[in-house]
């Protein structure tokens, strides 16, 4: 009995086997066929050259790469929510992705500002360095974790401008009671030298230096701020910009709408975004010395350099702001210990390759001025 018994064992297992498989294979097909239909809220007008384009571009690119089984509607900021409101938007499921930068969500998770620009901090290159292979990507996700949000790098502005003000700054003195928009740990440093921080999304600059609700504004560089007008609003155009050496953008992701994603369409949507990481960088570099020619040549721009002694005071509150930062909590301390170390070990080999051959290249200097 039992050696008759074993073949029946056999073709039923066989048989189950291949029942599981048919199903698995229904699965498959119908998940295959499932399609996701996105809200992605940005912090940027519609369409804004450069960082507003970047989620056009990655919308396009996702509905291309799926075959329109993922779309995604992209919102500029006040379309859907404010420009400020996108981390919570995504966070409760207004929206399944967001386009911003972690130094608007400061009042909620301060040690964001990280992750977005460091005043005297790494550079474009350098952050997406230490993102990507130094464990600034997981720390970024530990910080958002109990927001209910995921966090991809999703752009780059490269190095900043310094601002656009109304009068000269000569000194420090000149900075006194100024009103001026500048987000983020600049904004902290600038306040400690005495200048009165504004804080306003994009859209609303240019009138506010117009009026002279403000004196003095930082946006990003010469590409968008002509785009914005500001030339018209003042006069004089300062650089470097000390402050935001460079913005790394965040694509926020809500996780519940992630875990939804079939594997295929998640890694669809990775691969766009290190796409537009990528293409947002290498706008701004394309287009920030044509729109500079034409605000100096064409506009009578005045660009000037930030004096000596305003940089040296910047780098020294610089360091008190970041260091209170990073002493603000575990995690705060984690994620500056874990910066500082990279920026330290790609300063030392920047200073024989790229620091050395823009030296070798221009061994006159700055002739700029």
């Amino acid at each position: 009995m039992k050696a008759k018994a074993l073949p029946v064992a056999i073709a039923m297992t066989t048989a189950l086997s291949s029942s599981l498989l048919v199903v698995s294979s229904f699965d498959n097909q119908a998940q295959a066929q499932e399609t996701f239909r996105w809200k992605m809220v940005t912090s940027w007008p519609k369409n804004f050259p450069g960082v507003g384009q970047g989620p056009e571009r990655l919308s396009q690119l996702v509905e291309e790469m799926s075959d329109g089984r993922l779309t995604i509607e992209v919102f500029g900021a006040g379309q859907l929510v404010p420009g400020f409101e996108v981390f919570d938007a995504v966070a409760d499921g207004t929206a399944e992705l967001g386009h911003s930068a972690s130094y608007y969500w400061k009042g909620k998770a301060p040690a964001a500002q990280f992750f977005a620009a460091v005043p005297f901090g790494m550079n474009a290159q350098e952050m997406n360095a230490w993102l990507s292979y130094g464990g600034g990507m997981e720390l970024w996700n530990e910080l958002y974790d109990d927001f209910g949000v995921d966090v991809l790098v999703a752009g780059a502005s490269g190095v900043q401008m310094g601002g656009w003000y109304n009068k000269e700054i000569n000194s420090v003195a000149d900075l006194d009671g100024l009103k001026m928009r500048m987000p983020g740990l600049g904004g902290e440093v600038m306040s400690r030298m005495g200048v009165a921080i504004v804080n306003m999304p994009g859209g609303e600059i240019f009138t506010s230096l117009q009026s002279g609700a403000i004196d003095a504004t930082e946006w990003i560089g010469p590409y968008n701020d002509l785009a914005f007008g500001l030339h018209q609003a003042a006069d004089y155009y300062y650089y470097p910009g000390w402050h935001e050496p460079t913005v790394m953008f965040e694509a926020i992701i809500n996780e519940e709408a992630w875990a939804e994603l079939p594997t295929d369409l998640q890694a669809i949507l990775r691969t766009a975004i290190s796409d537009v990481n990528q293409s947002v960088l290498d706008e701004y570099t394309a287009r920030n010395n044509d729109a500079l020619e034409t605000l100096v040549n064409e506009h009578n721009v005045e660009l000037r350099r930030i004096p000596d002694d305003v940089l040296a005071q910047a780098r020294e509150h610089s360091a008190e702001v970041v260091g209170e930062l990073a002493a603000s909590s575990e995690l705060a301390t984690r994620i500056y210990d874990s910066y500082r170390a990279f920026q330290d070990k790609v300063e030392d080999y920047h200073a024989i390759s790229e620091q050395a051959y823009y030296n070798a290249r221009n061994p006159e200097g700055d002739t700029s001025q």
